[in-house]
């Protein structure tokens, strides 16, 4: 079982930047992948970054490649996100996923890959 906890959200103005952690409990965070979702209002669930168990294999949507960078951090339990240069469409709530394939450094941009799901945290970008 994973429990995973988000926090770093806020409202910024475009061009402005944020951090997203996310902490995670649990033995097996250390083997999984672990992604960044987000979800606008009345849009699905979109990927946004994905994550090796390792931290050697990054996967970025079009959207915000360049922009944003995930990183973790297993001694902390943690993975993170680090968004600039943002823009209004990138307000949403961010949701932090963790896939439980133990070691596997094949990241998905699909719900249906990660078993656990944080409660999210809202990002706002005012123009």
């Amino acid at each position: 079982q994973v429990e995973l906890v988000e926090s770093g959200g806020g409202l910024v103005q475009a061009g402005g930047s944020l951090r997203l952690s996310c902490v995670a409990s649990g033995r097996t965070f250390y083997t999984s992948a672990m992604a960044w979702f987000r979800q606008a209002p009345g849009k699905e669930r979109e990927f946004a970054a994905a994550i090796s168990w390792s931290g050697g294999v990054l996967k970025y949507a079009d959207s915000v490649k360049g922009r944003f960078t995930i990183s973790r951090d297993n001694a902390k339990n943690a993975v993170y996100l680090q968004m600039n240069l943002l823009k209004s469409e990138d307000t949403a709530v961010y949701y932090c996923a963790a896939d439980t394939s133990a070691y596997s450094s094949r990241l998905s941009s699909s719900t249906a890959a990660y078993q656990y799901w944080g409660q999210g945290t809202q990002v706002t970008v005012s123009s």
